[in-house]
């Protein structure tokens, strides 16, 4: 039995499944809502799991989404994950949400909103690479790739209108990513495994001297 945990968007997911082979069976999948993640990521799993009169006992491994997205979301997938996985000596196996939405629609990069003009890159072809691009980095990027690029969100698709459109990535999306993974146990490592932020934090960079929020105008 697998989990898969999925909160670095806007709204989250928690996903079930049981690997016969190569098949992947999925059991259940249940959304969760954005700014509850900490309150309710846990006990979703609880009930998750209570369903299907299992326990994290009984789980062969852990599969998380580990960004880029929402710095908190990330945050607490992660500590989650490892906090579960711990006691009973679970394996987890840690995939981006880039490579997850670029696999979901069968291309071969993918792009998501980080706001401020800002967009998170992923390209899966040849060089593999992700990064943090303004949007002047971006709409090259996006006119080249034209329908090999995926997107999820309105506000990227409405400049890279050739883009292929899909649904957000979900937790049995991530699964679903997984899977040679697991076939062949490339696990992480728990204790040096950590977010896939792509940029700093809020905290950290508006802590520098001088630095200003988008907010604060200088003062003339």
């Amino acid at each position: 039995m697998l989990l898969s945990i999925d909160t670095c968007g806007p709204s989250g997911s928690i996903a079930l499944a049981r690997l016969h082979g190569d098949t992947l069976d999925v059991l259940a999948e249940t959304g969760l809502a954005g700014k509850t993640y900490s309150a309710r990521l846990v006990p979703a799993i609880v009930e998750l799991l209570a369903a299907e009169r299992a326990s994290v006992a009984d789980l062969a491994a852990i599969v998380v989404t580990r960004g880029p997205g929402s710095f908190t979301g990330i945050r607490i997938a992660l500590s989650t994950a490892k906090g579960l996985a711990e006691p009973h000596g679970l394996p987890i196996l840690a995939v981006s949400r880039l490579a997850v939405l670029a696999n979901k629609a069968g291309c071969q990069a993918a792009a998501l909103d980080a706001s401020r003009h800002e967009f998170y890159f992923g390209r899966y072809d040849d060089p593999l690479r992700e990064a943090l691009l303004s949007q002047g980095a971006f709409e090259p990027e996006a006119t080249t790739l034209g329908p090999q690029l995926a997107v999820c969100e309105p506000s990227v698709h409405a400049l890279a209108p050739a883009a292929t459109r899909v649904d957000a990535p979900t937790a049995t999306d991530a699964l679903r990513f997984a899977l040679p993974r697991l076939g062949t146990r490339d696990f992480d490592d728990p204790v040096t495994l950590d977010g896939n932020y792509l940029r700093r934090s809020d905290a950290e960079i508006f802590s520098q001297p001088g630095a200003r929020r988008p907010s604060q105008q200088p003062q003339p």
